[in-house]
C-alpha cells in the first residue's frame, strides 16, 4: 500500500464555499477528472488524500481520504454512476465528476485541458474519511501543517513548502495520516 497527498486547484476549498465535485467522498467515494497522474499510478488498496486549495487568509487543511477499490474508464463510470456526471445544477453550480456523455464525447462544461488523458482510470474508492462538521475542519486546518511536517520530517510554515503540488507516501505515512484524520473524527 502506498498513497498520494495532493493540494487541490486555487479556491477550492470547501470550508469557503466551494463545492466538492472531484474527489466525491460521499456515498462511494470516486475520482473522476482531476490529476491524471495520481489516478493513473494508484492501485488497489493505495490512498489518496486531498488538502483543500489555496485561498487567500484561509488557512489550508486536509479535506479527505479514501482507499481505492477499482478503475473504469469514463464511460464504464456514467453507466455506474449516472448521479456523477458532471452538470450544472438549479443553483448553477457545477456537480460531478464524469466529464463524457453517453456517447462518450467530451461535455462542454468541463474545465479540464487534455479531455483524452482525462477519460482513463476513474477511481472507485471505499472507506472515506472526510471532515465536514466545523469543528472537525477547524482542527484540521489547526494541524494540517503540523501533521504534515512530523510524517515528512519538514519544519515548513505552508502546505506547499511541505508537499509542493503532490507528494507520495508510503504505507507508514498512510497510516499516520489515517490515525490522525480519525482522532479527529472521534474527538471532535
Amino acid at each position: 500500500m502506498k498513497g498520494y497527498i495532493y493540494t487541490m486547484f486555487p479556491g477550492a476549498d470547501p470550508s469557503n464555499g466551494w463545492e466538492m465535485t472531484d474527489p466525491i467522498f460521499k456515498n462511494t467515494p470516486t475520482m473522476g477528472a482531476c490529476r491524471p497522474d495520481i489516478r493513473r499510478s494508484v492501485e488497489r488498496g493505495d490512498y489518496i488524500f486531498s488538502i483543500s486549495g489555496r485561498v487567500v487568509n484561509v488557512k489550508p487543511h486536509i479535506v479527505g481520504a479514501f482507499s481505492v477499490d477499482d478503475k473504469i474508464n469514463a464511460l464504464a463510470a456514467l453507466n455506474r454512476f449516472p448521479q456523477n456526471a458532471m452538470q450544472i445544477d438549479e443553483n448553477g453550480k457545477l456537480q460531478g465528476n464524469i466529464i463524457v456523455d453517453a456517447q462518450g464525447n467530451h461535455l462542454d462544461i468541463d474545465y479540464h485541458d487534455n479531455y483524452k488523458k482525462r477519460i482513463e482510470n476513474y477511481i472507485i474508492g471505499r472507506d472515506p474519511i472526510f471532515f465536514e462538521e466545523q469543528e472537525e475542519i477547524k482542527k484540521a486546518k489547526d494541524e494540517t501543517v503540523s501533521i504534515l511536517n512530523d510524517i515528512f520530517g519538514k519544519n515548513e510554515d505552508r502546505v506547499h513548502k511541505i508537499i509542493g503540488r503532490c507528494r507520495k507516501l508510503d504505507s507508514h505515512q498512510v497510516n499516520e495520516l489515517l490515525d490522525w484524520m480519525n482522532k479527529i473524527k472521534v474527538n471532535h
